[in-house]
C-alpha cells in the first residue's frame, strides 16, 4: 500500500492502538467467552515497556491503522521465541482498514527488525480457525506451521506455532 509508513509507536499513539487492537479482536471474534484480555490488548504503555511497539500510519492524514508487539526471547511478552528467534505478536489493524496491505507491512517490518538483530528466525502463533485471510498472509510472508511450538494459554483457546527462518549472514 503507498502512503503507509511503518515506525516506532510513540506515547500519543497508544489510544488509537489500545483501540484498534481491541476493536480487531473482537471483530474476529478473539474475544467471545474471554476474561481479561481485552484489558491486555489496551495496555499498550506495558507492552512498549516490554518490547517494541510498531504502528501503520497513514501518511496522508496521520491516522493509526494497525499494530503489532515485536519482542525478543526472555521478555515479558514473549510467548514462543527460543535462542537467536525474534516473536511478534497481538498485530492488529483497524477493521475499517482491513484489505489495504496494514498487517502485511507491520508484519514485514517485524521480519526486517529480526534480520538486522541478527536472528536466525521469527515465531508467531495464531489461534486455531482464526479468519483464512491472517493464515494466508503468514503463508505468503514464509512462515510454515511449527507443531511443536503449538500451545494453550487457557482451556478452548488453541494456538498454532509458526516460524520463518532468516538468512544467516
Amino acid at each position: 500500500m503507498t502512503g503507509l509508513l511503518v515506525r516506532l509507536a510513540d506515547p500519543a499513539d497508544f489510544p488509537a492502538v489500545a483501540r484498534l487492537t481491541v476493536a480487531a479482536y473482537e471483530a474476529d471474534g478473539q474475544l467471545k467467552g474471554e476474561h481479561g484480555y481485552a484489558a491486555v490488548l489496551a495496555d499498550v504503555s506495558t507492552r512498549a515497556a516490554a518490547g517494541a511497539v510498531l504502528v501503520a500510519v497513514d501518511e496522508a492524514t496521520g491516522a493509526v491503522l494497525g499494530s503489532v508487539t515485536f519482542v525478543l526471547p526472555g521478555t515479558p511478552f514473549a510467548e514462543l521465541s527460543g535462542p537467536g528467534e525474534a516473536e511478534f505478536r497481538m498485530l492488529a489493524v483497524d477493521p475499517a482498514a482491513q484489505g489495504r496491505g496494514v498487517g502485511a507491512a507491520l508484519a514485514r517490518a517485524c521480519v526486517d527488525r529480526a534480520a538486522e538483530l541478527g536472528c536466525t528466525a521469527v515465531v508467531i502463533c495464531v489461534r486455531a480457525g482464526m479468519a483464512v485471510p491472517a493464515h494466508r498472509l503468514y503463508e505468503r510472508l514464509g512462515f510454515v506451521r511449527t507443531p511443536e511450538k503449538d500451545w494453550s494459554p487457557v482451556p478452548g483457546v488453541d494456538l498454532l506455532g509458526l516460524r520463518r527462518e532468516l538468512p544467516r549472514g
